[in-house]
């Protein structure tokens, strides 16, 4: 069996599919760290190369994402510790006071699909609370995401926060939403910001790889 089929099934969204050839693939005996690096990330990658040319809109990439999420979910349980393909994980939430989560919930799917331990915070997250499970988790990325023009300053509220914690090292910061720029993401202190989940997930392991110097 080739990867690459998995792939295909994810890019066309085919839950079914992708869920289908990862049965087999493990009954076959097929490493699930290679079904990972092989076929889950090169599918989501292209995914999220199609979001940006906009040849993807939302709906495609959501369908994409639960088709990712249904191969993970059979290839989850069998990864050792050991044998995880990046070691990595990711705190995902909307900040205080906003309730729109559907972008942040997607880049949260693809990180998964890059090989990231994701944890989903939603929406309504406080300051401590991201801090709070970003310590738990020992977790080395932190996304923030608002929709709305009145909560973005909570952006600046949670990273101000894990400077006073005296955290601000030990995790990279990536904001995104309608309302935020480039400009906003400098100026409050984050590590990126990105217009979309494709190139938010591309940002951030480009980031991770950079600074562990592969």
């Amino acid at each position: 069996m080739d990867p690459k089929e998995v792939s295909a099934f994810i890019i066309e969204g085919d839950n079914q599919g992708a869920e289908e050839w990862t049965k087999k693939a493990l009954e076959d005996g097929m490493d699930p760290v290679t079904i990972i690096n092989d076929g889950l990330i090169p599918g989501m990658d292209v995914v999220g190369e199609k979001f940006q040319t906009r040849e993807f809109f939302m709906p495609e990439m959501l369908v994409a994402a639960r088709a990712m999420k249904a191969s993970m979910a059979l290839v989850k349980p069998l990864l050792t510790e050991s044998q995880s393909s990046s070691n990595l994980t990711a705190v995902c939430g909307t900040v205080q006071g906003d309730l729109h989560d559907i972008g942040v919930n997607l880049v949260g799917m693809m990180l998964e699909g890059a090989g990231f331990e994701v944890i989903h915070l939603g929406p309504d997250v406080t300051p401590d609370r991201f801090l709070e499970v970003v310590e738990e988790n020992e977790a080395q990325v932190l996304c923030l995401s608002a929709l709305l023009t009145t909560t973005i300053k909570n952006m600046k509220a949670t990273i101000d926060k894990a400077v006073e914690l005296e955290m601000r090292d030990q995790v990279k910061i990536y904001v995104g939403g309608a309302p935020v720029t480039d400009e906003f993401a400098a100026e409050i202190g984050a590590d990126g910001y990105s217009a979309d989940a494709g190139s938010a997930v591309k940002m951030i392991r480009d980031q991770l790889s950079s600074a562990a110097g592969i």
